[in-house]
């Protein structure tokens, strides 16, 4: 071992003060003045000339020393490799003793040569789980026999030196947990401010008053109108009744290089089937029975900006044909014309119906599906985002307050989880009809929300499933049959539970086909 003169410290000792000491675990400190204490005494109980506790790294390796005596002094502490010395064979696990060739059997180990060393006895200091962590050694000048009462007094030193280590590695252990936890709260503040910056960004380079919310939901149907609307892709915007899927189609027209022209609104469902094609497509003089003159489709109206289709799975089949040939060819004809008229409008289309299952069913156009499925954006329900209510609430008493002259000022934290917890079947438009009724029943500038103003839905009962009394009498025998283990007869039995005679239930249950198997 080295003997660096520069810091070594002479000490004086009491050995039965510091042996009581060490085994009730008070020995001066924890951590390095503990490991000095002790391997300064287990030296001078053994009567040897150097000991030292060490500690393998995570890779077992190395090691480093923690505290190191040799003669009458401390050293300082050191890391070495493991390869050529005899450190290499403790995380065998098992007791390592050289009584008199320690040189010999490691001839290349230089602090040996150093501490001309004859002998070496360590014991393995094992964790909870029994991985070697580190070792307690003495080195000798002179041969060193492990007798009982030297490997006693080692084992002693050895438990409290294997519980402080263990002790220092959970401190360690502990620490590092608090600096990852730290660095991944700086990383997540970081990451949240860096959110809110983008989403400021967005909000205020893009037109997006009138969708309101915060939630991840509405923040993914704002990135893809910011993605979508400088293109002049077709958009299919999926959503329930309610959700505010023409606000979607708006901001990307708004949004959009088509943003000076008209958007021109095409309710589908509104419109009966004989005058549709004529709406979207527009018609001539004498074209059908009351068409006393031309007319302008919507499409013309939109050349140059954009056309929104609402409710297009109500749009029927004959004229979904010809809105495919709009989208394909960008051309159209008005009914009762041939002449070809070339539009340019970009196509907006919004459904809360499944246009795949439609397409199954032949109610939808398969090739139409595909032709304005290009974009799709989905606008989640108000359930699945219910955290955007207090500010919808907040938006809505605003903008309803001009119009009904009241100025609503505070909205209880009750009122707000009553709202919260119901499943706004008609999403933002129902929560705003609410809203609305609540501030003309209000009183005062408080919110206030009466009984009875958020409405009880009574859930359908389901129709029972009509059956034969045979199908009924052969569920139920088998029931029985299935609790008695298959026992027919007895005080245990399913003719006792059935009220039956045995044999008239066994002459049942052949008539109904119940075998049991026994």
């Amino acid at each position: 071992m080295p003997t660096q003169q520069s810091t070594t410290e002479q000490v004086s000792i009491d050995p039965d003060a510091t042996l009581r000491s060490i085994m009730e675990g008070t020995a001066g400190a924890s951590g390095e003045h503990f490991f000095r204490s002790l391997v300064q005494y287990l030296a001078v109980s053994l009567h040897v000339k150097a000991s030292f506790v060490a500690e393998f790294d995570a890779e077992r390796t190395k090691v480093q020393t923690l505290a190191v005596w040799v003669g009458d002094q401390h050293v300082p502490n050191f890391d070495f490799d493991i390869e050529g010395t005899p450190c290499k064979q403790i995380l065998t696990g098992a007791i390592q003793h050289f009584p008199d060739d320690i040189q010999q059997t490691f001839p290349t180990n230089s602090l040996l040569k150093e501490l001309n060393a004859r002998s070496y006895l360590a014991i393995p200091l094992m964790d909870d789980a029994g991985v070697v962590v580190g070792h307690l050694a003495v080195i000798d000048d002179e041969p060193l026999d492990a007798d009982e009462r030297e490997l006693s007094i080692f084992h002693i030193f050895a438990a409290r030196a294997t519980a402080e280590l263990i002790r220092r590695q959970a401190v360690r252990q502990l620490d590092d947990s608090r600096q990852r936890e730290h660095r991944l709260r700086i990383e997540r503040q970081r990451m949240e401010a860096e959110v809110a910056y983008l989403r400021e960004e967005l909000r205020s380079r893009s037109d997006f008053s009138e969708i309101v919310g915060e939630s991840d939901g509405i923040w993914k149907v704002l990135r893809s109108i910011d993605m979508v609307a400088p293109t002049d892709s077709t958009v299919l915007i999926v959503g329930e009744t309610g959700t505010g899927k023409e606000l979607v189609a708006r901001a990307i027209h708004k949004n959009s290089k088509r943003s000076s022209g008209p958007f021109v609104r095409v309710n589908c469902a509104a419109l009966p089937e004989s005058l549709l094609e004529s709406e979207l497509f527009g018609h001539e003089h004498g074209a059908f029975t009351g068409a006393t003159q031309q007319r302008t489709g919507r499409f013309e109206l939109a050349d140059g900006g954009t056309i929104f289709l609402d409710e297009i799975g109500e749009m029927p089949l004959p004229a979904q044909s010809r809105l495919l040939r709009v989208l394909q060819e960008q051309e159209l004809e008005r009914v009762g014309s041939s002449q070809t008229i070339r539009v340019d409008t970009r196509v907006l289309a919004a459904t809360n119906r499944n246009l795949l299952d439609m397409v199954d069913e032949g109610t939808f156009r398969e090739d139409l599906f595909y032709r304005l499925n290009v974009f799709p954006i989905q606008v989640p329900a108000l359930r699945e985002r219910k955290e955007d209510i207090p500010t919808l609430v907040r938006f809505f008493l605003k903008k309803l307050a001009e119009r009904l002259g009241r100025q609503i000022d505070t909205v209880p934290s009750n009122v707000l989880l009553t709202l919260q917890k119901y499943d706004w079947p008609g999403n933002v438009r129902e929560l705003e009809n609410i809203v609305e009724r609540a501030m003309i029943l209000s009183t005062g500038d408080t919110l206030d929300l009466p009984s009875g103003i958020i409405p009880v839905r009574r859930q359908k009962m389901k129709q029972p499933v009509l059956r034969s009394l045979t199908d009924v009498e052969t569920e139920h025998v088998r029931a029985v049959l299935e609790h008695t283990n298959g026992v027919v007869a007895g005080p245990n039995g399913a003719a006792k539970i059935l009220d039956m005679n045995p044999n008239t239930l066994r002459s049942r249950m052949e008539k109904l086909g119940i075998i049991v198997e026994r």
